[in-house]
């Protein structure tokens, strides 16, 4: 079997990893490498569960940190093996998971090699089948069947964040909002009702709504309302007696799924409104000691400040475990998923030069 050398330049180390293919389904190879890197070190103990690989140090620490980053990818667009461009500081790493997330990971894995004794304990966490549906999240997994290796005081996810701070996360919701009309033949729509037509009043509701800007222990999150997709009608000459608008409602963490639902419905008063997919935001934390600690050492670093993530991330998990959590990691998240994906090889040392500042004894 191919190895891992975890010891390499950490750009070299994110090559590897990104060329090792690994989309949502198919992190088998990747979580084997890693593991057998993981378990060659005596300072970690290791579990494996499915293809997600644990590792963790047990010194005693006063905190326990959890920093935690996903294996897998969408799917390659001719953009694995991965190349590079550029010399110096304008060297950039292109290709899959280049962002999203393996220059992260690779982060995550050399100073899981590197820090032999570091000032917190820390469990490193790399979780498969993040970019698919929530039920096979490889995070979720371990919280269900070894919710004692996440415990801890604090979380750092290597989600790209352009080697910022960014903290929390908005919450998401999607729902059916739907009209009914009466089928009839086109060329005789007066028998008939259109129920497209009648999607005219949700789309104006939506055009008029002016999304909020909600500051949440110190941190603006801007949330946004909008239709997605609409669908209606069976045949070219048919008079639709059915529309469905659905509709993507992006929250801050200071509201509850509840809530969001709530603000929602009032919103289509006297519309059919069905909830198909909800997940609650997380609060920044930034409170926390360790997370203000954290904060206070990436600033030094870099001179960046800290910001909020309008997308949804694992941070919610963390959340819900009652761990505050951030996101840090290398890779501007505009470009993930892009098939133009790449990432600057100077954030990749500039992440793992913070994250290691901050850990090392």
């Amino acid at each position: 079997m191919p190895t891992i050398d975890l010891t390499h330049d950490v750009v070299d180390l994110a090559a590897a990893l990104c060329d090792v293919p690994s989309v949502s389904g198919d992190e088998r190879e990747l979580a084997d490498l890693l593991e057998a890197a993981l378990r060659a070190l005596p300072h970690l103990e290791v579990l494996r569960d499915g293809d997600t690989v644990l590792a963790r140090t047990s010194l005693g620490r006063t905190n326990r940190v959890i920093v935690a980053g996903h294996i897998d990818t969408v799917p390659i667009a001719d953009n694995v093996p991965t190349w590079r461009e550029g010399t110096g500081d304008d060297e950039v790493l292109w290709g899959r998971g280049t962002v999203d997330m393996k220059s992260g990971v690779a982060v995550m894995a050399s100073l899981a090699a590197e820090l032999t004794a570091p000032r917190h304990d820390v469990t490193w966490v790399f979780y498969d089948n993040e970019e698919v549906d929530a039920a096979r999240n490889g995070l979720g997994r371990i919280a269900r069947n070894h919710a004692d290796w996440l415990a801890g005081d604090f979380a750092i996810l290597g989600e790209p964040s352009n080697v910022s701070v960014e903290g929390g996360c908005n919450g998401t919701l999607r729902v059916e909002v739907r009209t009914s009309g009466e089928a009839a033949h086109s060329a005789r729509a007066w028998m008939g009702s259109n129920a497209i037509h009648a999607a005219a009043q949700i789309l104006a509701r939506l055009d008029a709504y002016e999304p909020a800007t909600v500051e949440v222990d110190g941190l603006a999150y801007r949330e946004s309302l909008n239709a997605v997709r609409i669908s209606g009608g069976v045949a070219n000459n048919v008079i639709p007696d059915a529309c469905v608008v659905t509709v993507n409602y992006r929250f801050a963490p200071s509201q509850s799924v509840a809530q969001a639902e709530a603000h929602v419905r009032e919103l289509f008063a006297g519309f059919e409104v069905e909830l198909t997919d909800a997940a609650g935001g997380a609060r920044p934390g930034l409170d926390h000691p360790a997370a203000a600690e954290f904060v206070a050492a990436v600033l030094g670093a870099t001179g960046r400040a800290p910001a909020p993530k309008y997308g949804w991330t694992d941070v919610a998990r963390f959340a819900e475990l009652g761990i505050p959590a951030v996101n840090f990691g290398p890779g501007d998240p505009s470009l993930a998923h892009h098939d133009t994906e790449r990432c600057p090889v100077v954030q990749i040392r500039e992440c793992r030069d913070a994250l290691r500042a901050w850990l090392a004894p």
